[in-house]
């Protein structure tokens, strides 16, 4: 089960490290600024803890923007699960 909201960009945890591309970042941070973000992020729930796997370039625009939360697709799983997306 999915269900989109917006999650405290402190709470997320984002465990592989990405190099992002300035350039897509700062085209993100004027969309966001003019219009808001249009496309969550995905992030894993797992015992009540928030984990980012991808939406990098989002995650850092929101971020660098000084945006508190962040909108986000939240899919609940087992730490099993999360243990397959860090292997």
């Amino acid at each position: 089960m999915m269900r989109v909201e917006e999650i405290p960009l402190n709470q997320i945890k984002r465990p592989l490290p990405r190099v992002n591309d300035p350039d897509k970042v700062q085209a993100l941070m004027e969309s966001i600024a003019a219009i808001g973000q249009q496309e969550p992020i995905d992030v894993l729930e797992v015992e009540g803890q928030y984990y980012g796997f991808s939406g990098c370039h989002r995650y850092e625009a929101c971020q660098r923007l000084g945006k508190v939360t962040i909108k986000a697709r939240v899919r609940k799983a087992t730490p099993r699960v999360l243990k397959m997306h860090l292997a």
